[in-house]
Parts: C-alpha cells; structure tokens; sequence
C-alpha cells in the first residue's frame, strides 16, 4: 500500500491527524453497511470530486475488505451517472495505477 496522504501531519499536527484517523475509523466500521460498501462509497466521491490517490487508496482498501474489481468499477457507474463522465477519467488514473 501507497504511504498514507497525510503522513506528513505525524510532524505538523499529530492531534488533528489523530482526530482525522478517528473519524475515518468510525466512519468505516461494520455496521449496517458493510465495510466495503463504504469504502467503494467514498471511492465514488473521491471520484467526482477529482481525487485520484482518493479513488486509489480507497479501491485498495475496498479490496482489502473484500471488494471485487466488478464491485469497483460498478460503484463508479454511480458516480459517473450522478458527477458525469470526468469522474470516468479520474478512477481510470486510480486504476491504472492498480491494476495496470
């Protein structure tokens, strides 16, 4: 796996990389939701928001709790439809980069 994006935060402001960590953590519990459905939810966002380590770091972590390529790249057929064909360009980056 890729170094953590906010690494650098260990140095600048461990308190609020704590608070971030904290958040993600219960955010992406099991709960009602599987694991993965949240994970491939949030890759969706990152998506359409344009952020391709997002997309990637997700998609990794969504496989790791047992998503599949097709779970995957479903879940970005929702995004495309919902943010339009430039989140398609965005995960293709991602997934280059993984299962390229």
């Amino acid at each position: 796996m890729t170094e953590h994006p906010l690494k650098i935060y260990e140095k600048l402001d461990p308190e609020l990389l704590k608070h971030v960590t904290n958040s993600s953590e219960f955010v992406f519990a099991e709960g009602a939701l599987p694991r993965k459905f949240k994970l491939l939810i949030g890759m969706a966002f990152d998506a359409s928001y344009g952020t391709v380590q997002g997309v990637k770091s997700l998609a990794q972590q969504a496989m790791e709790a047992g998503a599949t390529k097709e779970e995957i790249t479903e879940a970005l057929r929702v995004a495309q439809y919902l943010s339009g064909v430039g989140c398609v360009y965005i995960a293709a980056q991602a997934l280059k980069e993984l299962f390229g």
